[in-house]
């Protein structure tokens, strides 16, 4: 059991590696060795009921891309980028390859203000927005660490 993470598994026998990732009632098998990793699904299955659902393609909503021939691995969340961008009404901006915009200072100055403003900005879910951009930041998008950062400080 991994010291840093309770969920995660390891065990290894000569140049066998097998991981076992537990998620509530969710278990991902990953490993170097195709009949260790058999094995060890015989062993489970005689411990409890388990399904085999073959290869993982989603965990926890994101996409695993495999490329054996060149061994590679990528993780993907565009589907769930593009549920929040939907979400927050924001599906129809404009994509890029920047993190954010050059020349566009965030600052107090440019907080709501007015009572008008403020009451108009308590309905925009903004906290939402930020912890929703968090998440992708965290699993596959540390390129918009620096502007998560930037607007999160701006919640209040």
């Amino acid at each position: 059991q991994n010291i840093d993470e309770p969920c995660v598994y390891k065990k290894g026998s000569g140049n066998a590696v097998i991981f076992l990732v537990l998620y509530v009632d969710d278990i991902l098998l990953i490993g170097n060795d195709v009949g260790a990793l058999s094995s060890t699904k015989v062993w489970l299955s005689s411990q409890f009921q388990m399904k085999d659902l073959g290869e993982a393609s989603y965990i926890l909503g994101i996409k695993l891309l495999r490329d054996r021939k060149n061994k590679m691995l990528a993780l993907s969340q565009s589907s769930y980028i593009e549920k929040i961008l939907v979400k927050f009404n924001m599906h129809d901006s404009k994509k890029g390859l920047l993190p954010s915009r050059h020349g566009v200072p965030l600052s107090r100055d440019r907080c709501p203000k007015t009572p008008d403003e403020i009451e108009t900005m308590k309905r925009v879910p903004y906290a939402s927005a930020v912890g929703s951009l968090m998440y992708a930041m965290l699993c596959t998008r540390p390129d918009i660490c620096f502007a998560v950062g930037m607007v999160s400080r701006y919640q209040s």
